[in-house]
């Protein structure tokens, strides 16, 4: 157990999960946090981030930092994805060891799995058959990311643990358009075009003020608005999505994935993460989700009716639609003592409440 003057270095602090772990510990009396911007720190420069070790020293690290996207962003930039995410996780993992970080905390993602992975996907079924293409290099970066926290562990006797969320959403997150994950692009699709419907100009561009679409801002003609919102299948009648809508996934509100992260920072050592009988140690990771999947039709539907669109929903089965299932198999967690608590209709509630509060209060700024 980590005491509260640990000193935690949360690399990441300001994204999706990042500042929900950053919170959670101060909710939890841990105040001796550290964390850089990216301006301040470049996690990608091996030189920068050795001499930030060498000045903080912290005893502990949250790895949540990383170069994400969504199924557009992982396709089209597909060396990105490899290199940015290898660089940072070999610097950050390294230099942790080279400094004698008590505890490590890496961050994945449920897409290590294979593409046709038995569902509910268990540890275990890492590695067993090819993975989706589109998000292959960024799987192979967090494959690599826990295969370093284990071997570090196995062969050092270090104690870095590495968990594999689901799709996640909450405050903070990303509401771009072209790169951002499934719902909160969902989401802002959807209020957009419930604003265009109901002709509300000054909502659509308090909106593109704070978010500005390929350079499109609240400045912009009604015109030149109408015809970028239109690129992105955003219409005053309909909202047009990606794929057919069929496949499943599973969703974690994020400040449950921080609770459930910081519960297996404190709680949990690397050496509960396997069976002291198993042969070869390997899957050391823990997955971390709800076990509860739906559709991407139906949950677009739900925030259809959230937001109260009165138009049309259209799929592209054109584009494609990723993974067909995505489910985890959270018996692991669950055995460690975590369990999550917000199901999918109040966490989309929550985030509509917490983006229309963000509009607000950066236009009174």
């Amino acid at each position: 157990m980590l005491d509260k003057n640990t000193k935690i270095f949360v690399a990441g602090h300001h994204g999706l999960v990042g500042s929900a772990i950053w919170n959670n510990l101060k909710q939890r009396g841990y105040n001796n946090l550290v964390g850089r911007t990216h301006k301040e720190l470049d996690l990608l420069d091996p030189v920068a981030v050795k001499s930030f070790f060498d000045e903080e020293r912290p005893e502990a690290v949250v790895l949540a930092a990383a170069h994400v996207g969504g199924i557009m962003a992982n396709l089209n930039y597909r060396a990105d994805f490899i290199y940015q995410n290898l660089q940072i996780q070999q610097n950050v993992i390294g230099e942790s060891f080279k400094h004698n970080v008590k505890k490590l905390l890496f961050l994945g993602s449920t897409c290590i799995y294979p593409k046709m992975a038995q569902q509910p996907m268990k540890e275990n079924a890492l590695l067993t058959s090819e993975l989706e293409y589109t998000n292959e290099p960024y799987a192979i970066a967090k494959i690599a990311g826990l295969k370093m926290c284990e071997s570090f562990s196995l062969q050092y006797g270090c104690n870095y643990i590495a968990v594999m969320p689901t799709n996640l959403y909450g405050p903070n997150d990303n509401f771009h358009l072209e790169n951002s994950h499934v719902l909160p692009a969902m989401l802002r699709k959807i209020y957009l075009a419930k604003c265009l419907n109901e002709n509300n100009w000054e909502a659509v561009r308090k909106d593109l003020n704070l978010r500005p679409v390929e350079g499109v801002c609240g400045q912009n003609t009604n015109e030149e608005i109408l015809n970028i919102l239109d690129k992105f299948g955003i219409t005053p009648q309909a909202v047009t999505l990606w794929g057919t809508g069929s496949p499943m996934r599973e969703f974690l509100w994020s400040e449950e994935m921080a609770d459930a992260s910081v519960y297996v920072l404190l709680n949990v050592d690397f050496k509960d993460t396997y069976s002291p009988n198993d042969k070869e140690i390997r899957n050391c990771h823990i997955n971390v989700g709800t076990g509860k999947e739906i559709s991407i039709r139906d949950v677009a539907e739900k925030v259809m009716h959230e937001i109260g669109f009165k138009g049309q929903l259209l799929w592209d089965a054109t584009k494609p639609d990723g993974t067909p299932r995505k489910l985890t198999d959270v018996t692991k967690l669950h055995n460690l003592g975590w369990h999550h608590k917000i199901e999918i209709d109040e966490g989309i509630h929550k985030l509509y409440e917490w983006y229309k509060r963000g509009i607000c209060i950066n236009h009174k700024n």
